[in-house]
């Protein structure tokens, strides 16, 4: 992992907490047993390493995340051992217990050699009410993660954020990720999970189930993955540790 990359990404970000002295910045690491993002296995079921910052300054946030992968080494010509996300927005209230959410998120794949290239670019829009929130996210470049002709994709999802006391919180989710063009009916799946966390301090170990209904003919590793035909949207059960500081 290009850890050279993740520093530029976070220094950019504290640059910000020079500016205003009310800013916020919080920094985070974390292991996971499977890094999963929309229920599909980006490290191939194998564990993962990651890194984040996130800076808020009243509704304005600005963040980066880092994680190691595999699914693009698997592919023939892939050369992205690792992914890095940045991503901001403002978020506010709208009265009555509602609030909005918009923003972009930026998927890096350094180096990844595919074609059509993996990096990708999301704007979204979110709507919150009490502890749950609706959120739009739309491809605005070309293509969706490498998928030919992709780039009318989106993903919805609701979930919601239930703290039970003592540092425990429940949060639900279901989505569904639509992906344009003529992989549509291959590719287009929903997933859904449930995490189950506790907050010692900065301190968050958490278990999560995931599942979806992804068609494994698509959703398979690739060739380098010798020979592994999984379907990377299988139900698992995920376990994580995360340090907040």
């Amino acid at each position: 992992m290009n850890f050279r990359c993740i520093a530029l990404a976070l220094g950019f970000v504290g640059a910000g907490t020079a500016l205003n002295a009310h800013a916020d910045l919080i920094f985070n690491v974390a292991a996971v047993s499977d890094y999963r993002a929309r229920g599909l296995s980006q490290s191939r079921f194998h564990p993962a390493a990651q890194a984040g910052v996130d800076y808020t300054n009243g509704g304005l946030y600005l963040g980066a995340f880092a994680s190691t992968i595999k699914w693009i080494e698997d592919f023939p010509g892939g050369g992205a051992d690792y992914e890095l996300d940045v991503y901001g927005g403002y978020a506010g209230e709208l009265g009555g217990g509602f609030g909005y959410d918009l923003g972009f998120l930026r998927y890096i794949f350094p180096d990844n050699g595919l074609e059509p290239d993996a990096n990708t670019t999301e704007i979204y829009a979110g709507l919150t009410y009490g502890v749950g929130k609706l959120k739009l996210s739309r491809t605005v470049s070309k293509n969706f993660l490498a998928i030919p002709d992709s780039g009318k994709s989106y993903y919805v999802d609701l979930s919601a954020s239930l703290d039970l006391g003592d540092g425990y919180t429940l949060v639900p989710h279901a989505g569904y990720q639509f992906i344009s063009g003529p992989y549509s009916g291959d590719a287009s799946y929903a997933d859904a999970s449930l995490t189950l966390s506790k907050d010692f301090n900065g301190l968050v170990p958490s278990v999560s189930l995931f599942a979806t209904n992804a068609e494994r003919s698509f959703y398979m590793p690739g060739g380098g993955a010798k020979g592994d035909s999984r379907n990377l949207g299988r139900a698992a059960v995920v376990v994580g540790l995360k340090y907040n500081f």
